[in-house]
C-alpha cells in the first residue's frame, strides 16, 4: 500500500507505468469506444462547425488506448495542441495517430503564454487531485492561457452521482485490489461547487449538463465479457443499447445519473 501511494505521489512515473499496463492488456476497448462516442456528441453540440484557431487537449489517455477526440477536434480547429504529463501516453497517442502538436506538461504549470488559445478541451483531467485546492490551480491555469472569450469545455467526475460519492469515500487501494478502479481517482465535486469555482477563477459557465449515464461499473464489467466471446454484431449491438442510457440527460434527474459533469464555459471579456 505504501508503494502505491508513493508511485501516485510521482504523478509522471504512475501514469506513465498506466499507459504501460493499458498498452500491454489492451482491455477494454468496447468501453472505451462507448465513452468516446459520448465525449464526441457533446463535443458535437458544443464546439461550432466553423473551426476556431488554436485549440488545447489538457490530455492525451483516451487517443493513447483507444480512438479518442483528437480527430475529431482536428475538424473543428485549424491547429490542436494535445498534452499530457506522461510520456508515455504522448507517445502511444503519436503512434496512433501520427506526428502532431504535443507537450508533455503538467494541467497545473503549463507551458503556454498567456491567451495563447481559443478553446481548451479538459476531459477529466482535473478529477485525479488529491486537494480541490489542485483544481482551482489547474483552471487557472487554463483561465490564464485562454484568450479572452475562449472556451473551456470541461467533464470531471460527479460527486453528486451516488455511486461516485460512495467511491470516493472508500480507501483507493481497497478498491484498486478489488479491480473496481482501473487507476488512481482524486478529489472532485458536485454542480455547485463546480460552479462557484468556475467564477472564482474568473470563468462564467454557459451551460452545464451531465453525461454518460449507464451504470458504469456493470457496464465495463459487461463489455469486458463481450469482448471475449460475443460476435462484433453483438458487441456493436451492446454499444448502442448503452447509447440510449443518454437520454437520461433530458430528465431532471441528470446529475444523480450522470457519471460526469460537464460544462461550457468563457473567460470572462473583462478578467
Amino acid at each position: 500500500m505504501e508503494t502505491l501511494i508513493a508511485v501516485i505521489e510521482n504523478k509522471v512515473d504512475y501514469w506513465d507505468h498506466i499507459a504501460h499496463e493499458w498498452k500491454r492488456a489492451q482491455s477494454d476497448f468496447l468501453w472505451r469506444e462507448h465513452s468516446d462516442e459520448v465525449n464526441v456528441a457533446l463535443l458535437s453540440r458544443w464546439l461550432s462547425e466553423k473551426p476556431v484557431g488554436r485549440l488545447l487537449k489538457t490530455d492525451l489517455f483516451d487517443e493513447a488506448v483507444s480512438e479518442g477526440v483528437l480527430r475529431f477536434l482536428q475538424s473543428r480547429a485549424r491547429t490542436v495542441v494535445g498534452m499530457d504529463i506522461s510520456l508515455m501516453a504522448l507517445r502511444m497517442a503519436r503512434s496512433r495517430l501520427g506526428n502532431g502538436l504535443e507537450a508533455c506538461a503538467d494541467v497545473r504549470f503549463l507551458p503556454f503564454a498567456d491567451e495563447s488559445f481559443d478553446a481548451v478541451v479538459s476531459n477529466s483531467t482535473l478529477d485525479h487531485f488529491r486537494s480541490l485546492g489542485e483544481m482551482a490551480v489547474s483552471l487557472r491555469e487554463l483561465h490564464r492561457v485562454l484568450r479572452r472569450g475562449g472556451q473551456l469545455l470541461l467533464t470531471i467526475d460527479n460527486l453528486a452521482n451516488p455511486a461516485i460519492g460512495l467511491r470516493n469515500v472508500l480507501p483507493f487501494t481497497v478498491l484498486h485490489q478489488l479491480g473496481l478502479v482501473p487507476y488512481y481517482v482524486g478529489v472532485t465535486c458536485g454542480p455547485r461547487r463546480l460552479q462557484r469555482t468556475l467564477r472564482e477563477v474568473g470563468l462564467e459557465s454557459l451551460e452545464m449538463t451531465a453525461i454518460l449515464h449507464c451504470p458504469r461499473l456493470l457496464a465495463v464489467w459487461l463489455t469486458r465479457g463481450l469482448q471475449s466471446c460475443a460476435t462484433q454484431s453483438t458487441q456493436q449491438w451492446f454499444v448502442h443499447w448503452l447509447r440510449r442510457w443518454e437520454r437520461l440527460e433530458g430528465w431532471p434527474t441528470r446529475f444523480l445519473t450522470g457519471n460526469f459533469i460537464a460544462v461550457r464555459c468563457v473567460k470572462r471579456s473583462e478578467g
